[in-house]
């Protein structure tokens, strides 16, 4: 190779650092610039503010029971809020014009952590204020959306609800094979035998099985109080399986079936008020033009790559129902 030939390589390869560099620092500076512009017009934030009369709570669990994540100036949060729905139900036990909580689940569940926190809050706020939780049902309220449910007094579902699935689940992917045909091979140093679970020994599957039976038993206890069965009885239904509606209602594992404006009725009856209140996030017109805005700045290889991981993220325990698609 000529001195020719060198130098053009070396400039090929500086052009090639300087437009990757550029690349990520742009986006992060386009990113920041549009954060700064949306502050000021969206908040993107909850706000509560009920009825000054009585009034009953809606409180929505809707989409994967998870950690709420973090969003920019100019997104929008969507799905389930975790710190925010908890939030929302301390305001309630300290707002005398309230009267109870209308559970709205329609959830496949999620996590064990997120999923008995919110039980728990559930289960405080009843004991703190006397007041009543009733529980709908739409078209998902299995797994950790049924543990929710065991802190309702009274549960009603759709007539095409699925729910049940008491159990636990820890997945992964063994991704072995493929690093082989790729030719990519995974090095650990560890300080114990059981620290690295890439390849999963019997002694590894069988520590992980005792943590998935500690978690599976407490849901069983939760749903054992919560409709009052025992809990062979609880077990016999719990083996992972979903349930329709009638089948839950046959089994004991929820109280009535209904449609949503019959359910409302009856607790409007019920606790002596026609007024209900949910929390709701501030509309912005300026939302969409940002979010629109934000879907058309280049991702950086840095940023797929990390979202790509986030994705496939494993050995997370769950209370979740997987849905054949």
């Amino acid at each position: 190779m000529n001195k020719k030939q060198i130098g053009g390589l070396v400039i090929a390869v500086v052009l090639f650092i300087v437009v990757g560099v550029s690349s990520v620092l742009t986006n992060a500076f386009s990113q920041g610039i549009l954060e700064e512009s949306a502050g000021e017009l969206l908040t993107g934030k909850f706000e509560f503010n009920p009825p000054a009369d009585d009034y009953i709570a809606v409180v929505r669990v809707e989409g994967t029971i998870q950690e709420q994540t973090k969003t920019s100036a100019f997104e929008v949060a969507a799905g389930y809020q975790h710190t925010t729905t908890l939030e929302y139900i301390d305001n309630l036990m300290y707002d005398e014009n309230n009267q109870g909580i209308l559970l709205y689940v329609d959830s496949p569940g999620g996590t064990v952590y997120e999923s008995e926190e919110l039980y728990l809050k559930l289960q405080e706020y009843k004991e703190y204020t006397g007041r009543p939780v009733w529980d709908y049902m739409a078209h998902y309220a299995a797994s950790g959306g049924y543990m929710i449910s065991m802190a309702a007094d009274k549960i009603y579902a759709n007539p095409n609800t699925t729910t049940g699935s008491i159990g636990v689940i820890m997945s992964g992917y063994d991704l072995t094979g493929l690093y082989e045909k790729l030719g990519i091979r995974y090095a650990s140093i560890t300080s114990g035998v059981n620290k690295d679970s890439s390849k999963l020994t019997d002694e590894q599957i069988a520590i992980y099985q005792d943590q998935v039976d500690e978690y599976y038993s407490k849901f069983v206890d939760i749903v054992s109080k919560g409709r009052g069965m025992s809990e062979d009885e609880v077990k016999a239904l719990a083996d992972g399986r979903t349930y329709t509606a009638n089948q839950a209602l046959d089994n004991g594992l929820i109280d009535e079936i209904s449609l949503y404006d019959d359910m409302t009725s009856d607790m409007s009856y019920e606790l002596g008020t026609t007024k209900f209140y949910e929390l709701k996030q501030p509309s912005n017109v300026l939302a969409s033009l940002f979010v629109e805005v934000k879907s058309m700045i280049p991702k950086s290889e840095a940023q797929i790559l990390t979202e790509t991981a986030a994705d496939m993220e494993s050995g997370v325990p769950m209370y979740y129902a997987e849905q054949l698609q």
